[in-house]
């Protein structure tokens, strides 16, 4: 109780309120809410409740550590790095009083202490993600024979990531599922999810808050919907941010966050923002781990207004202060849509929806609207939002850094005619002319080609 009070919590949530009656009475749950609805706290306090109802067996502890492995007795797996360190800093704030040991593993970073952490450790509760998971399973590092509370969250991010197969292998090695608790949530409770929970829990109960979540953040979030050409959508985009973020005097007065579909699209949007005065995070799968915690700190902190992300960004994260969301791409998944205008508008609060719909992105349009029950008028941008940008510095995108030669030079293109493919100084990639490659010097004379002799026809005319 003091934990959920530091937390601030007063009042229960929609899933809160359905499944924590359920959950603390050891019964097992699959739960479909929405990201930002409360969910993390939820199975959280489930979790930190049945472990102290059933503390560790005398002599548990001293064996673990004996035996160079640790036992963890509760196992929470998450899709993402980010959702995993998210998760990691609720638990030590709700759980913060208990004396309960806490410990999140993940790729990217101290792949070395981690384990040293789960091989001479005591751990109560392991959070991680299925790869690093799996690896040090397989290291004997831990072990999952003690294992009383499962908790899987973000169930249909795991299928879309491909982490089924992982996901399965360490359920299989748990304890049969009635001598432990287990909670599934998801943002879609599609079918494959409800089949991998009739598969490894026990009878749980299936609860939903999904459309009234839907219809909420809908109508708490103002959406717009701008029609632009495809080569003036980050004129459009800076017209915008300086409109909306920037104050009288400059200063930043919200937050953004940009959502893109390609990595390549992000790295060149984060070149063109800063180069035009608005400095921009950036969060993808490809960044370093380090790089992206950072990057996500700085946001979150404030320091920077505008943070560009796929969608490794759009589902799991809880983010305070977003004022605008921003879909520079429009998803090709009609849901992704719904989890991205879910990074505004939380706790209560008002948010901006602002999506740039070029020649592409228009077929997705009627997807989008089919999913919301809804249509969004369309609207064309004014003249004064439509800047005159600074051009960054020519710079080549990291595939094509990858692919010089020895001699440091970008290789032609099969196909183009001897044209190299560059980065423009304009929005839009533009194919330069250059000339071909000099024809290689060599010492041996040209051979001369022989003309062939007429035949003569033996045939007498």
């Amino acid at each position: 109780m003091v934990g959920i009070r530091a937390c601030g919590f007063t009042e229960c949530t929609p899933i809160q309120a359905l499944t924590l009656p359920l959950s603390l009475a050891g019964r097992d749950v699959a739960g479909q809410a929405q990201t930002g609805t409360g969910k993390t706290a939820a199975f959280l306090i489930a979790a930190f409740s049945r472990l102290l109802q059933k503390p560790p067996q005398n002599g548990e502890e001293v064996k673990t550590v004996s035996s160079g492995s640790s036992q963890p007795r509760g196992l929470l797996i998450a899709p993402t790095r980010e959702l995993a360190v998210q998760i990691e800093n609720d638990a030590r704030q709700l759980g913060g009083h208990l004396g309960l040991k806490i410990v999140a593993v993940y790729g990217g970073v101290d792949y070395e202490k981690q384990r040293e952490m789960l091989l001479n450790e005591r751990v109560d509760l392991l959070i991680g993600t299925p790869g690093r998971l799996i690896d040090y399973f397989k290291q004997k590092a831990y072990r999952v024979s003690a294992v009383e509370v499962l908790i899987i969250d973000e169930a249909d991010r795991m299928f879309d990531m491909g982490f089924i197969e992982d996901l399965r292998f360490l359920l299989r090695r748990l304890p049969p599922f009635e001598q432990r608790l287990s909670m599934l949530f998801s943002a879609t409770l599609s079918y494959r999810a409800q089949e991998l929970s009739y598969e490894y829990m026990d009878s749980p109960e299936v609860i939903s808050t999904h459309m009234a979540m839907d219809s909420k953040a809908v109508s708490q979030v103002t959406q717009r919907l701008y029609h632009v050409e495809g080569k003036r959508k980050i004129s459009l985009l800076v017209g915008l941010l300086r409109r909306d973020l920037q104050g009288e005097v400059g200063e930043a007065c919200g937050r953004a966050m940009v959502f893109v579909n390609t990595k390549r699209m992000g790295e060149k949007l984060k070149e063109w923002l800063g180069h035009n005065g608005i400095p921009a995070g950036y969060l993808s799968g490809d960044v370093p781990q380090t790089k992206r915690l950072q990057a996500l700190q700085r946001f979150q902190e404030g320091l920077v207004p505008v943070l560009i992300a796929t969608d490794v960004a759009g589902r799991g994260l809880h983010i305070d202060g977003v004022t605008h969301v921003i879909n520079f791409d429009l998803p090709e998944n009609p849901e992704d849509y719904i989890h991205r205008i879910g990074r505004t508008a939380r706790a209560g609060a008002k948010g901006d929806a602002i999506s740039l719909v070029d020649e592409d992105g228009a077929y997705n349009l009627e997807a989008i609207f089919a999913y919301m029950g809804m249509e969004v008028a369309a609207e064309w941008p004014e003249d004064e939002l439509m800047v005159s940008l600074k051009s960054p510095p020519r710079t080549e995108y990291s595939g094509d850094v990858a692919a010089k030669n020895s001699r440091g030079r970008l290789p032609v293109r099969s196909g183009s005619g001897g044209r190299r493919v560059t980065q423009s100084s304009s929005p839009s990639i533009v194919v330069s002319e250059t000339p071909p490659a000099p024809l290689a010097d060599t010492s041996a004379p040209p051979r001369r080609r022989r003309r062939r002799k007429k035949a003569v026809s033996t045939v007498a005319e």
